[in-house]
């Protein structure tokens, strides 16, 4: 298999964990607006009705926006180094290692919410991050 693919995978499973987390949040907040009898309001401030579900109807969506936000540099940093062609071994177990810590933290989140522990992974998961770009700026910039 082609090197850039092997570096372009990650990526893709991590939109298909994204898309997951996507579904799963429609799936528990559809039947919790409607259990609530909750009226859409246009004029609600955002996140306002939102904030009336169940803790555990929100940590959903709280995950699926997280994986709108850090991902980007994710996903940037590794198509970036599949373009240049910088598949190395550690660049791809280093974005695996990232899609794994990624999902363990939607899955702590969405599950239970620990706080701490969800921190901790979020916290892990930038290092192979920092190694991801580390690697690109070494390979763009000829450092080292």
């Amino acid at each position: 298999m082609d090197t850039k693919m092997l570096m372009i995978q990650p990526v893709v499973a991590l939109v298909i964990w994204s898309l997951v987390m996507w579904a799963w949040m429609y799936v528990t907040r559809l039947p919790a607006i409607a259990a609530a009898k909750m009226p859409m309001d246009p004029n609600a401030p955002a996140g306002d009705q939102m904030s009336k579900l169940p803790a555990k109807v929100r940590w959903k969506a709280d995950n699926y926006n997280h994986l709108m936000e850090q991902p980007t540099i994710f996903y940037a940093i590794a198509l970036s180094l599949a373009v240049i062609g910088d598949s190395a071994t550690i660049n791809i177990l280093a974005a695996w290692t990232y899609v794994a810590l990624r999902i363990l933290h939607s899955l702590i989140q969405a599950l239970g919410n620990k706080i701490e522990l969800r921190f901790f992974v979020f916290l892990l998961s930038n290092i192979p991050l920092i190694l991801l770009t580390f690697n690109g700026a070494r390979t763009v910039f000829s450092i080292g």
